[in-house]
């Protein structure tokens, strides 16, 4: 169970605090003392009632008082009230603020509930409220900034309360702020269970976010995560679904397939297959059907396909060409690449990352090399080796000058004459989205020329190299 029975004692009757910040005092007068603070969601015991007060029992704290009467909630925790606090928990669980109570509801329902009704419909009902109940108080609890102490108190309190009902959540650290999310115990219930279409995509969405994956994990177990993340998805029938249901299904399976297309490329397989099937769930995304909110989501995933696009086309030979690159083995895990012409050795450099020789693209003037080389799972840059006066010089390019998040830049054609080419970059940093097409100085490696439409560039209608737009995906 992903609810801790210990939370229930075997008493006749209990109560549930339905108001936050309810004050156990040790007589049933408001001038008593106060013996502790109770939240929503808590359940004691009822020994006795004098005047409006009830006289309870709190087995957490084992303690004794006296709360008001109107701040809690009677319950036998009896099959005969399971269908009223289902309905209790229908309307809580979509208040927000209103987590903890929920949790409260959630547990009493299925104390009281037969096994049979458990093993239904409302089981599976009761277990999608309560993984989207907890998600929404890990997003509180992320980004929880700048409260008051009065809050701040809440939400700790609250989430107290749902880890005595065995609630569970890991916390990361990313961007120098913390991060929390549920573990989704809740969610695996309801893929096992008898639930609608809606509620099975809910949940598959729920367990496969990248955001909730440890920072720490190692490449191996990363990918057996993945692989894990796409039998998830793949057992989800969005035949039915609504279209902006079925979107983040598809766009959640491209980015999946994506990273593990990047992943068995870094193993030494051959990610075709997996990069293409990315590439065929990208597709079935109905851009018209997109929610507000799943805009940024949809050019992420955007991005972060592209990033790794070059894995879904075959390998090419330029080895007829007497200007080429060389990749040979270095260090473990590094990728030496040599620029050559014909048999000597111009330029050699080593990286660690994935470097794309099908990629290759030299300009007429024979005096530039394009490569694409992809340190990170979500980011792409671009090699320019360039022969100057002095010999050949090698200019890195990123998609962005700030720190490496979530991006590409890739090479879109050669203007003739040997002094620039046209690049196309995209990508999202430090809170900050930008997509532009650019015309390029060699010599410097600065950008000349730059719009945020295609068509607004000149030379990129005149000299885009032939294919570019066949396979790109920042034109859409």
């Amino acid at each position: 169970m992903c609810l801790n029975s210990a939370a229930f004692a075997n008493p006749t009757e209990m109560a549930m605090i339905v108001q936050d910040s309810t004050a156990l005092r040790a007589a049933p007068r408001d001038s008593a003392q106060q013996q502790a603070v109770l939240w929503q969601g808590e359940l004691v015991e009822i020994r006795g009632q004098r005047m409006d007060y009830l006289q309870v029992y709190d087995y957490h704290r084992e303690r004794g008082g006296f709360v008001r009467a109107n701040q809690i909630r009677r319950t036998a925790l009896a099959s005969n009230e399971a269908a009223d606090l289902l309905s209790v928990l229908r309307f809580v669980s979509d208040t927000p603020g209103a987590e903890a109570l929920g949790f409260g509801y959630a547990a009493a329902y299925l104390k009281a509930a037969p096994a049979e009704e458990l093993r239904g419909a409302s089981g599976s009902e009761v277990f999608d409220a309560l993984g989207s109940m907890a998600d929404r108080l890990a997003q509180r609890a992320s980004a929880e900034t700048g409260v008051s102490k009065n809050a701040a108190l809440a939400l700790s309190s609250h989430l107290e309360v749902a880890a005595r009902y065995g609630i569970k959540f890991i916390s990361y650290e990313r961007d120098g702020r913390m991060l929390m999310c549920y573990d989704g115990e809740a969610y695996r219930y309801v893929l096992a269970g008898v639930a609608t279409p809606i509620q099975r995509a809910q949940a598959a969405l729920a367990l496969t976010r990248a955001e909730c994956v440890d920072p720490d994990l190692g490449p191996r177990d990363r990918y057996q995560l993945n692989e894990q993340y796409a039998a998830i998805l793949d057992k989800v029938e969005h035949r039915d679904l609504p279209d902006y249901l079925k979107n983040r299904i598809f766009m959640r399976r491209a980015s999946v397939w994506s990273r593990l297309a990047y992943q068995q490329t870094r193993n030494g397989e051959n990610a075709s297959t997996t990069m293409n099937r990315a590439l065929t769930e990208l597709a079935s995304v109905n851009v018209q059907e997109l929610p507000d909110g799943d805009l940024s989501v949809y050019n992420n995933t955007l991005m972060l396909v592209s990033a790794n696009s070059w894995a879904a086309l075959p390998a090419t030979s330029n080895s007829s060409k007497s200007l080429n690159i060389v990749t040979t083995s270095g260090q473990p895990g590094e990728t030496c690449v040599a620029l050559v012409d014909g048999k000597q050795e111009l330029l050699r450099r080593c990286t660690y990352s994935i470097v794309w020789n099908n990629s290759i693209s030299i300009n007429r003037e024979q005096n530039a090399l394009a490569l694409a080389v992809q340190p990170m799972e979500a980011w792409r840059e671009i090699w320019l080796f360039h022969k100057t006066a002095q010999g050949w010089v090698l200019h890195v390019l990123p998609p962005n000058a700030s720190n490496p998040e979530l991006g590409y830049i890739e090479f879109a054609g050669w203007i003739p004459g040997g002094k620039q080419m046209l690049i196309a970059r995209e990508a999202r940093s430090e809170g900050k989205y930008k997509r532009s097409f650019e015309v390029l100085d060699l010599d410097t490696a600065t950008m000349q020329q730059q719009s945020s439409k295609p068509e607004l560039l000149g030379a990129l209608q005149r000299w885009q190299a032939a294919g570019w737009k066949e396979h790109t995906l920042i034109i859409r």
